[in-house]
């Protein structure tokens, strides 16, 4: 059964998480269903793609195991954000709930995220034991700027939409209830927009940004990837998923 439902309308096409019961927690089931989707060539008349969930919560995050993250889990994380980043047309999350670490950087690899007032962004890691790569430390430095991202990925607290709105990172923000109509004024526009504009400034804005992630990084993606085979990071992610306090030792 499929973890996604896609239904196109128009110019718009809808990506749903449907794993309401789970929190739309990133399987590598539903990871490989998102990778198609947006590695997929968009229909000529498309005009702007919406990510949203279904119940209370946007996105848990990755799903976790006491055996911790392998490297492949790493890998496939990237594919799919990198697929959503470089998707022709432009991308709009609606956030409700909470989006937790990988929910989190889902909805802020989109180009626009509305979200709800209330809604709880959390990037948790340092409380995990892991970290954030190269590739995605990038992303929150370029979307938060470098000292919101020191109080998002060191202290890994969460912060609610109205206030990621004031700090520009958030397009939009809205009452849970008035969140869906406040996404479609924003989906409209971007609908009656001409799509080979978008499509060229979009590409131009990824091209721009490409000229940062060149800088040579081998040394500390080393570094970054090697973290997930450590005590900590297994000792925290089994703590997590036991519900319970980790014991780290900074081995």
């Amino acid at each position: 059964m499929s973890l996604l439902k896609i239904e196109s309308t128009g110019a718009v096409r809808t990506v749903t998480l449907a794993r309401p019961e789970k929190r739309n927690a990133l399987s590598p089931e539903m990871m490989t269903e998102i990778i198609e989707a947006f590695e997929a060539t968009p229909p000529a008349d498309e005009r702007v793609t919406v990510i949203r969930a279904e119940g209370p919560s946007f996105c848990s995050g990755l799903q976790l195991a006491t055996s911790g993250i392998d490297k492949k889990n790493i890998e496939e994380v990237e594919r799919m954000f990198n697929a959503v980043y470089r998707y022709p047309m432009p991308v709009i999350a609606i956030v409700q709930g909470t989006a937790v670490a990988g929910g989190c950087e889902l909805a802020l690899h989109c180009d626009f995220v509305v979200a709800a007032k209330d809604a709880r962004f959390e990037m948790p890691l340092a409380q995990l034991g892991v970290c954030t790569t190269w590739f995605l430390t990038k992303k929150i430095m370029d979307a938060a700027g470098p000292v919101l991202a020191r109080e998002f990925l060191l202290l890994g607290d969460a912060m609610l939409g109205e206030r990621l709105h004031n700090l520009g990172i958030v397009a939009r923000v809205a009452e849970t209830e008035d969140l869906d109509a406040e996404a479609e004024k924003l989906i409209d526009r971007l609908a009656k927009n001409a799509p080979l504009s978008m499509r060229t400034m979009k590409e131009i804005m990824i091209q721009q940004a490409d000229f940062v992630f060149g800088i040579p990084h081998d040394s500390i993606e080393k570094v970054a990837r090697g973290i997930y085979a450590t005590h900590d990071a297994v000792e925290g992610v089994a703590a997590k998923v036991e519900r319970r306090a980790p014991k780290f030792i900074g081995a």
